[in-house]
Parts: structure tokens; C-alpha cells; sequence
């Protein structure tokens, strides 16, 4: 796979101009993620409002074009969802990034998101792509346990 082909207009457009990369003044939760193979680090926020469900995320950060697009896209995708529904989208990103062939079906359920399959065939550049994915699922595994 030529490295051209992994870079659609959509996620061009993510690097770009991306909607969610901001410090959130009023986030319930933040956490850090770095992918020590590459050096990509970011700062996820969000905040639950009072029924569970994702109400605003952001992210800051510095790494490369696909990490930074991933972590635009996937925040534009949790926003509105619960803690679970969330949780299930980065399962989810993580076996369509990882090639596995259970998410093919259901690929349509991450959007835009989707564009960056085709990082799958290039295993250096996975950990890039599911960066902001693991740091959200890091963030809400301990949410609505008791």
C-alpha cells in the first residue's frame, strides 16, 4: 500500500482544520495519552453531563497527521453518546485498525472514522491511529462502576 493512499481528504481535513483541538475549561474528566514508539502525546478531555452521556470532548497534543485526525474524528463521534456506546466505538476503531475482521459489518457505525481502515495493512502506523481511541477507553473504563 502506497503511504499516499492513507491520506483521504478527510483526514487531510481533520489536520487541518480541526474542530475539537482546544483545552476544554469545563471537562469532567482528562486524561493523557503517549504512543512511546513515535512520540505522539495528547491530552483528551471530556464532559458527562449528569445522565452519563458525552456531552463535549476535546483533545490537545502535538504528533503526527494521523494521530491528530483520528483523535479530531473520534471526538466528533462520541459527542452525544453514552460512557458504553463510547467504549464500544473505540472497541470497535481498535479491531477495524487492527484488521480483524469481526468490525467489517459494522464500520458504518464510525463514521468518518472509517477513512483510516486502511491504516490496518500498515502495523507501524497502527498505534498512531487508535492513540486518542485507547486514551478514551483508559478514561471511561472506571465510569458507572460503583
Amino acid at each position: 500500500m502506497a503511504t499516499a493512499d492513507i491520506y483521504s481528504q478527510a483526514l487531510m481535513d481533520h489536520v487541518s482544520h480541526p474542530d475539537y483541538n482546544y483545552e476544554m475549561d469545563d471537562a469532567t474528566h482528562t486524561h493523557e495519552g503517549v504512543n512511546p514508539s513515535c512520540g505522539d502525546d495528547l491530552v483528551l478531555q471530556v464532559r458527562l453531563d449528569d445522565t452519563g452521556v458525552i456531552a463535549d470532548a476535546s483533545w490537545t497534543g502535538h504528533g503526527c497527521a494521523i494521530s491528530q485526525a483520528s483523535a479530531d474524528m473520534m471526538s466528533d463521534l462520541v459527542i452525544g453518546k453514552t460512557v458504553a456506546e463510547a467504549r464500544d466505538a473505540c472497541e470497535l476503531f481498535g479491531q477495524m485498525i487492527r484488521g480483524e475482521q469481526a468490525a467489517q459489518d459494522r464500520l458504518d457505525e464510525l463514521d468518518e472514522a472509517s477513512c483510516l481502515e486502511p491504516i490496518s495493512h500498515m502495523p507501524a502506523r497502527v498505534k498512531c491511529a487508535e492513540l486518542a481511541w485507547r486514551t478514551l477507553d483508559e478514561m471511561l473504563s472506571n465510569e458507572g462502576q460503583a
